[in-house]
C-alpha cells in the first residue's frame, strides 16, 4: 500500500513553477524576451514589413529591432524576403502554432470527418482557423482528381476572400467584423471578390441564414469553395470545414447540395467536440 500525503495537512507543493509564481513584478518578467515577443506577434499580425517600418511602428531602434529579427530567425520563426526586402513570419511559427492544436487534438478530431465528407463529395475538404485576420490552413484530405485544390497546412489566406473565412466571420459579432474591415480596404483577388463593406455584410448575413459560405471565384478564378462553421462548447465558432474545387465540377446547380454536406459535417465534428451550434439568427 502507498499512503499518499493529505493536502489539507498543509500547502500542496507546486510543480514546474517558482514560489513567486504570482509575482508578475517587473523584476519577474524579461524585457529583452517581452521586447522580442512584441516585435514577433506585431509582425505576425502586418506581414511584410522592412525593418525600417517596423522599428517606425514599435516604436523602437532600428539596430534593437535587427537584432531581435535575426535571432528569430535563426529559430525559423521569422524570415527575410531578399527580393522584396521586407520580413514574414517563418515557417516554425506554424510549426508551434501546430503542436498547440495537436495539443487540443482539434485537427486529429476532425481528420475522419474530412475524408468522409472528401469521400461523399468527391473533392479537396478543408480544415481552417481564424488567425491574425487571415484564413490558417491546419489540415486538408485532398480529392483523387486530376485537377484539385491545394491549400497545404499553414496557407494563409484573407477573411474576406475565403469560403472558410466568411464561414467564421459570419459567427462573429458586429464589433469584431467592423474591427476587422476597418483594418485597410479589403483586396482585391478576382473581378468576383467582394471588396465593398456593405456587399461583404450582406454575403455574410446570407451566410448565416443558409448555414454554409461561399466562394464563388473570389479568391481564384476557377475555383469555388463551400464552407461552414464548426462550434466549441460556448457555441463560438473555432474552425470551419469546407470542400473546394474548380467550377468545372462545383456548378451552380451542385452548389445547394454540396452546402448540406458540408454543413452536416460540421454540426457532426461539433458534437464530435462536444459543442454547441450558435443560436444566433441568419
Amino acid at each position: 500500500m502507498v499512503l499518499q500525503k493529505n493536502d489539507s495537512q498543509g500547502a500542496r507543493k507546486t510543480r514546474g513553477r517558482p514560489r513567486d509564481w504570482d509575482d508578475k513584478t517587473e523584476q519577474n518578467t524579461i524585457k529583452s524576451l517581452d521586447r522580442a515577443m512584441e516585435v514577433f506577434e506585431f509582425l505576425s499580425e502586418a506581414q511584410g514589413k522592412t525593418l525600417s517600418g517596423l522599428a517606425t511602428d514599435l516604436g523602437q531602434s532600428p539596430a534593437t529591432v535587427y537584432r531581435i529579427l535575426v535571432t528569430l530567425e535563426g529559430r525559423g520563426l521569422v524570415e527575410f524576403d531578399q527580393a522584396d526586402q521586407v520580413w514574414h513570419i517563418g515557417p516554425r511559427a506554424f510549426v508551434i502554432g501546430a503542436r498547440f492544436l495537436k495539443r487540443t487534438s482539434l485537427v486529429e478530431r476532425a481528420r475522419p470527418f474530412l475524408r468522409q465528407l472528401m469521400n461523399e463529395t468527391g473533392e479537396t475538404a478543408n480544415l481552417g482557423i481564424e488567425q491574425n485576420r487571415h484564413v490558417l490552413f491546419v489540415s486538408q484530405v485532398e480529392t483523387n482528381a486530376s485537377i484539385r485544390a491545394f491549400f497545404p497546412p499553414g496557407t494563409l489566406s484573407r477573411l474576406h476572400a475565403s469560403g472558410i473565412g466568411k464561414a467564421l466571420m459570419a459567427q462573429m459579432d458586429a464589433a469584431r467584423i467592423d474591427n476587422i474591415l476597418s483594418s485597410g480596404p479589403l483586396e482585391r483577388f478576382t473581378e468576383n471578390t467582394l471588396t465593398d463593406r456593405d456587399s461583404l455584410l450582406a454575403d455574410l448575413a446570407e451566410t448565416r441564414a443558409r448555414g454554409f459560405a461561399i466562394d464563388g471565384e473570389e479568391r481564384n478564378l476557377g475555383m469555388r469553395c463551400i464552407a461552414a462553421p464548426v462550434f466549441d462548447m460556448n457555441s463560438e465558432a473555432v474552425v470551419s470545414i469546407s470542400v473546394s474545387g474548380p467550377t468545372s465540377r462545383i456548378g451552380l446547380e451542385t452548389i445547394e447540395n454540396l452546402g448540406v454536406a458540408v454543413a452536416a459535417a460540421a454540426r457532426d465534428l461539433t458534437a464530435a467536440i462536444g459543442g454547441e451550434p450558435s443560436q444566433r439568427p441568419g
